[in-house]
């Protein structure tokens, strides 16, 4: 049974309107109006020229577009602190002291007064599920922890959306958040909302659900119903009837499918961009999307890359790994393959070693918390090497899931048994690595791998983690930050939405911190880090991590233009004050994308 970081049930083929569900997208067409106006405008498929003819054009005709002065320029990395930046083409021309790039300023040249604001490069998230993250929120309503603080909360919430939902029309909601919002929804809790509208609640975790009983009987689901294929199954209570839970996909879709509306080209169109722009506004320039974004997909999601408010990456599944074969001679490997005429590029493959540890699926060398079972791996280590080979055969880089120590150990010894401790073909990440050991980060140095935390695991499951799951000493060194800058072991830090909110500015903070929210205690606070080195995970490691180090991640000479604009500077800020800056403006390309 594979428990992945986040359920592609969303982007089944059967919920598309058409075999190849994407083909049909269509390109957005670019505004300057905001947000909404955009998110319109992705209706209409409308098309202009691609931002790389832009680019050319703008670079070959030798004069500065922009500058930027009157603020502070945060560099990160490559370059002193500067009091004024130029852009040519695309690319940052120079940056230094206001008077030396006043100077190249022509009657063209168009002046931006930062007013006191600070420039950074623009924020990157290393591991953001796109295309599931946009679907999963058009189709269905958030009534997640952030919205909904407590039980009653969540119930009201959908009392609420079944008042206002049509006769006959299902209430579809997802996000629901077990261990925050009171424990497991049942069948009878969702009857006492309805008899009248199905309703169908998607856990945050992306495999469990809770239906009621209408919507069990219009899925035409038996009481007597057994597993379905890859271990899925229907809850059932004492009495052994059907309580309403629903476990993994086949089960899940199994009732969606009879509520959820045919995902047609227009709603993915039109959820894409809307994501999209949601992610530039949060400061974030690019995405990364491991794995989730299927081979068939890549040319049709081009349409709307081209055009689109931030920069995007992807890695394929290992199971998809022949779907790099049409572009192998975009140059992948080391360095991030852009197709051409879009934003969008190409990176790694992806494995998913285990579960979630709020599952208790995440594979550890101890038992969980009061219990005597330690989670299960979804491949042994033969399996998992023999994998691993396959990838670094491809010349690839490997991206692991791991969440528990137990399958880091399994996923350190393929890839050194692979790769040794050589990164040619980039660098080999542990995503999530969230229960990683101290003698794993030694090892992982010796080895040039690096790990990308989910931080807002600290922030929303720490006092989970330390009271349900593993006690305090095993949790305080969970996601640990700290222990891996002591040992000069880079890291990044990641959302892996739709399983949390998008937002870079967030996930320093909580990094800086280590203040779970839930009860506003401190998380291992030996394993908080400088603003700076967090501001670095969501930039120039970042960058590093995805191939693109010689392109984003700082503001160096020859670097493409990327910047986030903030109403304050981070570096400076109380630190419990990050995440509430104000995004002013996102740059991508040279060009405002969001402000």
């Amino acid at each position: 049974m594979c428990r992945a970081c986040v359920s592609p049930l969303i982007a089944h083929p059967s919920l598309f309107d058409q075999p190849l569900g994407f083909a049909g997208l269509q390109p957005i067409a670019p505004t300057r109006r905001g947000f909404m106006a955009l998110s319109t405008a992705g209706l209409l498929g409308a098309s202009l020229p691609l931002i790389g003819a832009t680019r050319a054009r703008a670079a070959s005709d030798g004069t500065v577009d922009t500058i930027f002065k009157g603020g502070t320029i945060v560099p990160v990395a490559g370059a002193p602190a500067a009091e004024a930046i130029a852009v040519s083409g695309g690319k940052i021309v120079k940056l230094g002291a206001a008077s030396d790039i006043m100077a190249l300023a022509t009657a063209n040249t168009k002046i931006i007064d930062l007013q006191g604001r600070s420039l950074l490069p623009g924020l990157i998230d290393p591991h953001n599920h796109t295309v599931l993250s946009a679907l999963y929120l058009e189709l269905l309503t958030d009534i997640g922890y952030l919205k909904n603080k407590t039980r009653e909360d969540v119930l009201n919430n959908l009392r609420q959306l079944v008042a206002n939902a049509p006769e006959g029309q299902w209430v579809l909601v997802s996000n629901f958040d077990n261990l925050l919002q009171g424990g497991d929804l049942s069948r009878e809790v969702l009857d006492s909302i309805s008899t009248k509208h199905a309703i169908f609640v998607w856990y945050t975790n992306g495999h469990d659900a809770c239906v009621n009983s209408l919507a069990l009987q219009l899925a035409k689901i038996p009481e007597d119903i057994g597993e379905l294929p890859g271990g899925s199954h229907f809850g059932r209570g004492p009495d052994g009837k059907l309580n309403g839970l629903v476990y993994e996909e086949s089960g899940m879709l199994k009732v969606i499918s009879a509520g959820m509306p045919k995902i047609t080209p227009q709603l993915a169109t039109k959820a894409i961009n809307t994501f999209l722009q949601s992610v530039a506004a949060s400061g974030n320039t690019l995405v990364h999307e491991p794995g989730t974004l299927k081979s068939e997909w890549i040319e049709p999601f081009t349409k709307i890359a081209a055009q689109a408010p931030v920069r995007t990456s992807a890695s394929l599944m290992y199971e998809d790994i022949k779907g790099f074969e049409p572009y192998r001679k975009l140059g992948l490997g080391a360095r991030a393959a852009q197709l051409p005429d879009t934003l969008f590029m190409l990176y790694g493959v992806k494995i998913v070693g285990d579960g979630s540890n709020q599952t208790r699926t995440g594979a550890q060398t101890q038992p969980y918390l009061n219990e005597t079972f330690s989670g299960t791996t979804n491949f042994d280590a033969a399996q998992m090497k023999e994998m691993v080979a396959d990838v670094k055969a491809a010349g690839l880089p490997v991206l692991i899931h791991c969440n528990g120590d137990r399958t880091i150990d399994i996923a350190l010894d393929a890839i050194e048994a692979g790769y040794g401790s050589s990164s040619e073909f980039g660098i080999n990440r542990i995503e999530h690595a969230t229960m990683l050991r101290q003698n794993q980060i030694e090892r992982m140095k010796k080895l040039n791998v690096e790990p990308s935390f989910l931080m807002n695991h600290v922030t929303l499951y720490g006092a989970a983690y330390r009271d349900q799951l593993f006690g305090p000493e095993r949790a305080n060194f969970m996601d640990p930050a700290g222990a891996c800058a002591k040992a000069d072991l880079r890291f990044t830090l990641h959302s892996d939405s739709p399983c949390s909110p998008v937002g870079s500015l967030r996930l320093m903070q909580t990094a800086v911190t280590r203040i779970c929210e839930i009860d506003n205690s401190v998380i291992g606070a030996d394993q908080t880090v400088t603003a700076q080195r967090a501001l670095e995970a969501i930039t120039i490691d970042a960058a590093r991590q995805l191939g693109l180090a010689d392109r984003l991640g700082s503001l160096e000479s020859g670097k493409d233009a990327d910047f986030t604009i903030l109403e304050d500077n981070p570096l400076t800020v109380d630190p419990s004050k990050i995440s509430a800056i104000k995004v002013s403006e996102t740059w991508v390309a040279g060009e405002k994308k969001f402000g």
